[in-house]
């Protein structure tokens, strides 16, 4: 027997015998898992030891099938272990098992060096793409969730307030009304109306008043049923983004004081995401305001609404348990065959991958839609991560998405023809000449060869653009005369940028500058020097005037 008790108390019991594996492969399982379930050994929360059991007996199960059993953990062969390795599916789930088996027998001296050499070689696998739900299946499912749930909160909260009645003394005494008070408040202090002990059947005093004996009429009055609270947890996820773990886990949210009176309820909530064994989890705080129906704090507001009776019957059975999801069992049995299960009296916390399967089913649709879901709100809805970095989010999550990488497309194009509209505005477009062709009109900075059909102002109107731009024309020309003159304005240039504001260079002066700088690098550094050594006061003079804005219409 393996006893785990986790960091957060939680104890959990582990019986090796039942491996259909001899007594010495019994003994050395069960002594690898010891190891990583004590203090320090990796495993900190019983989820991890769960999850490797889980994966442990399957392995026992193969082994006790071989037509010859190796005895002990001595005895097993690399031909075993890659018969081990054949039998699993190429998926996440095998490689799942592959690993965790091979890092818990390797924790064992006895292992031959030929199998710790199979341990090591690649599982190779391809995993399976989980694409975003489309606009439509997303709506389909936000919808049939909220019909689910919203139809039990306004049953609670009906039954609710006739309880309230009740205690109030608003009803006849014996009557139907009073009768289905009192059945309530059984109810709320016991967790089911009242009933037969033997046969667990309403009391015939009050069947009338609870109008039938099924589950609607009884229990369900004040309390979620599994898939209830199944399709809360999917409502939370289309608001939040978050993981099924951490909505499963969700502490009540406080409400900070005086949020309430206002009409603005304010919730802060305490988040926990679970890494992997050996590692701590990832915990963060999130504010919500329920501003209203649209709001994404309403759904806290109705889902303490929805399981406030629950809370309440909960501190009366002395349970810490601090859980948002609580829902009442069907049966005893309700769910306990899923490895995570809590349950405190008749009561379930949280949500898993059965109950959320069920809900979905139960409206016709297919499957566990929660992690999906929560791929969908964060890729495509509120486009940041979940509780991740946001190299994961990109890497993981986003880069493998259609409708991501379809809706990337329009603003990949603008970005690009952002860009080359940049290109052209900090490249030399004018044309670099030996000398001036005849009929070249001289400007302020070059020669222009086309004054009259100008890119910058209508055809035939002549241009009108500042000189700066003629180093952005192809009509303009730089011939070596011109070069001395270009030299200085870069250097005026360089000196204005050390006492403007960066904003109106910016704006002004930074494209005109970076095409001189892409004339230097043609000319190159020679030319360029000799250029600024030719510059005479003309230049300097016409220049001053430029900048100063002498030249401008």
């Amino acid at each position: 027997m393996v006893t785990h008790r986790d960091s957060r108390g939680r104890v959990r019991a582990y019986d090796f015998s039942t491996l259909p594996v001899p007594v010495p492969w019994q003994r050395s399982l069960a002594k690898v898992f010891t190891a990583k379930c004590a203090p320090g050994g990796g495993w900190d929360s019983l989820e991890s030891s769960e999850g490797s059991w889980y994966i442990v007996r399957p392995f026992a199960d193969f082994l006790g099938k071989l037509d010859e059993v190796p005895p002990d953990v001595d005895r097993l062969t690399a031909g075993h272990w890659k018969a081990w390795r054949l039998s699993l599916r190429p998926s996440s789930n095998g490689y799942t098992k592959y690993s965790t088996i091979a890092s818990l027998l390797q924790m064992d001296t006895r292992v031959a060096q030929p199998v710790r050499e199979a341990m090591s070689q690649r599982f190779a696998w391809s995993p399976g793409r989980e694409l975003a739900y489309t606009p439509q299946e997303f709506d389909q499912i936000r919808l049939a969730a909220r019909r689910t749930f919203r139809a039990a909160l306004l049953r609670i909260r009906e039954n609710t307030a006739h309880l309230a009645a009740w205690r109030q003394a608003a009803f006849a005494p014996d009557s139907q009304e009073w009768l289905l008070g009192e059945a309530l408040d059984v109810l709320a202090r016991t967790g089911d109306v009242p009933v037969y002990e033997t046969r667990r059947t309403v009391r015939k005093r009050y069947r009338a008043a609870l109008v039938g004996g099924g589950s609607e009429y009884t229990w369900k009055r004040l309390y979620l049923s599994r898939k209830e609270a199944a399709a809360l947890a999917v409502l939370i996820v289309v608001e939040l983004g978050l993981n099924a773990t951490t909505v499963s886990e969700m502490p009540v949210p406080s409400e900070l004081a005086g949020t309430a009176e206002a009409g603005m309820p304010l919730y802060r909530l305490q988040l926990e995401k679970r890494r992997r064994a050996g590692h701590r989890g990832q915990f963060e705080s999130r504010n919500l305001t329920d501003s209203g129906a649209d709001s994404s704090g309403r759904i806290i507001t109705e889902a303490l609404e929805a399981t406030a009776a629950a809370r309440r019957l909960l501190v009366q059975l002395g349970t810490d348990i601090d859980r948002l999801l609580i829902w009442r069992q069907t049966t005893p049995h309700d769910g306990q065959g899923y490895p995570k299960a809590v349950r405190v009296g008749p009561f379930g916390f949280g949500v898993d991958e059965t109950g959320s399967g069920a809900w979905a089913r139960s409206v016709g649709l297919t499957g566990s839609p929660l992690r999906r879901l929560r791929k969908t709100v964060n890729v495509l809805h509120r486009r940041e991560p979940g509780q991740n970095t946001q190299d994961t989010h990109d890497r993981v999550y986003v880069v493998g998405e259609p409708q991501a990488q379809q809706a990337a497309v329009p603003v990949i194009a603008d970005g690009a023809l952002d860009a080359l509209e940049a290109a052209r505005r900090t490249v030399l477009a004018a044309r670099l000449a030996d000398a001036p062709d005849a009929g070249d009109l001289e400007t302020a900075t070059t020669g222009c060869a086309d004054f009259e059909h100008s890119p910058f102002s209508p055809a035939g109107e002549g241009c009108a653009a500042s000189f700066l731009l003629c180093t952005a024309c192809p009509n303009a020309r730089v011939t070596p005369a011109h070069h001395a003159r270009l030299a200085h304005l870069s250097k005026a240039l360089d000196n204005l940028r050390g006492v403007v504001e960066p904003a109106v260079w910016d704006a002004d002066w930074a494209d005109a500058h970076a095409r001189l700088a892409d004339l230097r690098t043609r000319l190159g550094p020679m030319l360029w020097q000799a250029a600024l050594d030719a510059v005479t006061d003309i230049d300097r003079a016409v220049i001053d005037q430029l900048l100063n804005g002498e030249f401008d219409s």
